[in-house]
């Protein structure tokens, strides 16, 4: 005959949240087993249960995954010896990790493990607050926000956070809230649900982890934020707009015929970034990110892939391309770091049965410069490159030369050497540590910033640029440049 063991429920508070079978089941356990006795329905049981806690693990794990293991490997071993009641706050079935342990690992030891349902922390808290499960709410442990950047559900839901239990989860769920929330939104601590010390405390989100009331029976709930404006509500509008009643334009679109989008929206963000505009930079990305939805939502409609596909294996990619972040690589500096991406892209390129060859993967599409100052870095990692940067400057001259020799009548050869010499500089931008798109770009942007300038300046004299000489120009070339300069 095999053993059982029984997981009752204390209830969320004192034992008169308990059901009355699992009254029933504790009182006429010999021994019970808690899991801790900081609850109140622990103190209210007749003198004569024997209790046996687990506090002792927690005062000496190093992490609570180590506690709910201990626990279960002292239940199963008491277990294989005669029938086990265990009682564990609030409900067995909500936030109780022991509970799915035991359920697991019972199995292949022939024991029987029976689950009496109770009443959760859920139900008082709800009550607490005034709030109601149905239009929608995730329920999650606080842990699972430990060292995590981002929050794992949708601002448009509700939120409840158990195991809130001192102030540094409190601290953790501050820090990943903090980059969607802002600080000021209203969270609420609900300390000792259902009981008389039951306490609402709304606090701003920046002073989360300020309260001193935080304990053992503390859960946290983050109320709706931006209902329609949160990235699933993002992902239903772009279905609907290429839905049958949505908008014909984006209904006609193809990768294709987005393609020229894609760039433009690409190159409007850097112009947001160049101009140091935080607003635009926020717009900007949003009209890229909707390139992105768009190309994903056509390729659900064409049976293709998913953005939850594109989101899986870019995911996969960033862990696998870190192994010096997420694995035991080991990396000091940015050039090691991306040393390191580097070495794992070509090892899974190789795994896939693809090239390998050291100008693979190099988009053709890019810029100019960027591609140029991209080929130059790849064929610098394999020893394809000057000893110093004297040899540079040299070819430099060199190219200059083989320029002015060229006959100016033969524009396909002029235009080659003129190519060469814009290699070569890019090639000295490489070895200055300078990106040479960036670099020119700043160029370019400065020079019809002081042009401008320049021309503004002409005509308030009533002159005309075309009119003036060479000297006259440079005059008020070099003006509006120390105009510039001294506002900065």
């Amino acid at each position: 005959m095999t053993n059982t063991i029984t997981i009752l429920g204390l209830g969320p508070a004192g034992a008169d949240w308990m059901t009355r079978i699992a009254w029933d089941a504790a009182v006429s356990a010999n021994p019970l087993y808690v899991r801790t006795r900081s609850h109140p329905a622990v103190a209210e049981l007749p003198a004569h249960v024997p209790i046996i806690s687990f506090d002792d693990i927690y005062e000496q794990a190093e992490s609570f995954e180590t506690v709910y293991e201990t626990i279960v490997e002292r239940l199963l071993a008491a277990a294989q010896q005669e029938n086990v009641v265990y009682a564990v706050p609030g409900d067995p079935y909500v936030a109780e990790a022991t509970t799915h342990l035991l359920l697991a690992k019972s199995k292949p030891l022939g024991i029987t493990v029976r689950v009496l349902a109770g009443v959760s922390f859920v139900e008082p808290t709800l009550a607490a607050l005034g709030v109601d499960l149905v239009p929608g709410m995730a329920i999650l442990d606080a842990q699972l926000l430990s060292g995590r950047y981002h929050p794992p559900f949708d601002t448009h839901l509700g939120v409840l956070l158990t195991q809130v239990y001192d102030r540094l989860i409190a601290s953790d769920i501050k820090l990943a809230m903090l980059n969607i929330y802002p600080p000021e939104f209203q969270v609420a601590l609900v300390h000792a649900a259902g009981s008389p010390d039951q306490q609402v405390e709304w606090i701003p989100l920046a002073e989360l982890d300020h309260s001193p009331q935080i304990a053992l029976r503390t859960t946290a709930y983050i109320p709706p934020f931006q209902p329609q404006d949160s990235l699933t509500d993002l992902l239903n509008t772009v279905a609907h707009l290429r839905s049958p009643e949505g908008c014909p334009w984006d209904i006609e679109q193809t990768h294709l015929s987005l393609r020229k989008y894609l760039i433009e929206e690409a190159y409007e963000v850097l112009q947001a970034i160049d101009d140091e505009d935080p607003d635009a930079l926020c717009e900007e990305l949003g009209d890229l990110l909707l390139q992105v939805l768009l190309h994903s939502q056509i390729a659900v409609d064409e049976g293709e892939f998913s953005l939850g596909d594109v989101a899986q294996s870019l995911n996969r990619k960033l862990i696998q391309r870190h192994p010096h972040v997420f694995g035991d690589v080991s990396a000091n500096s940015a050039e090691e770091a991306l040393g390191s991406w580097e070495a794992s892209k070509r090892a899974e390129k190789r795994k896939q049965g693809q090239a390998d060859g050291v100008l693979d993967g190099v988009p053709m599409a890019q810029p100019a410069l960027m591609l140029a100052q991209s080929y130059q870095r790849r064929v610098a990692k394999i020893g394809f490159d000057w000893d110093e940067i004297g040899g540079v400057v040299d070819k430099i001259h060199e190219e200059l030369r083989e320029i002015a020799e060229t006959d100016a009548q033969d524009a396909e050869s002029l235009a080659g050497e003129v190519g060469d010499l814009l290699l070569a500089v890019v090639n000295y931008a490489r070895w200055l540590k300078v990106d040479a798109e960036n670099a020119l770009r700043a160029t370019a942007a400065r020079f019809r910033t002081r042009f401008e300038r320049t021309n503004a300046n002409i005509e308030k004299d009533g002159k005309q640029m075309e009119h003036l000489n060479l000297a006259e120009k440079e005059a008020y070339w070099q003006s509006a440049k120390r105009e510039l300069v001294s506002k900065i």
